[in-house]
């Protein structure tokens, strides 16, 4: 398999250490990723060859906040395999009472060939789960 130009890692710093790995845990769970490294400032999840790092910030940095609409990360989009599973994930969603973004336009505020859910983490770091199905088309 060719790794050049695939994606090692991501590190996100996080307001709330404990708070972002309650959001992340169960949706990292349910898209295939396990558990990699564990240390008293964070923790990674891992998916094949790729993972996902979540640190706490630093408390001088805290102050600062994020926002998506700032210079940096704007969203993390991740691959389904269909339209049902977007469905199922809206559904867990609300059921956690997880806002979703762009209501009005769900599930195709991305356009009418990208079917997908969209919702913030604690963070308000955007998120996007996509029906891969769709792209294919």
């Amino acid at each position: 398999m060719r790794k050049k130009g695939l994606l090692h890692h991501i590190e996100l710093n996080v307001a709330d250490l404990h708070i972002s790995l309650h959001f992340w845990g169960w949706l990292l769970s349910k898209l295939g990723y396990s558990v990699y490294q564990s240390w008293e400032k964070g923790q990674s999840w891992k998916l094949d060859e790729t993972y996902i790092v979540f640190v706490q910030t630093r408390e001088k940095h805290l102050p600062f906040g994020y926002h998506r609409s700032r210079t940096g990360l704007n969203h993390l989009a991740f691959h389904l395999d269909t339209k049902e599973e977007v469905d199922d994930f809206t559904s867990v969603l609300k059921e956690r009472g997880i806002t979703i973004l762009y209501k009005d336009n769900h599930p195709y505020a991305g356009g009418l060939s990208h079917y997908a859910v969209y919702f913030e983490d604690p963070n308000r770091i955007k998120v996007e789960l996509v029906a891969t199905e769709t792209e294919q088309k």
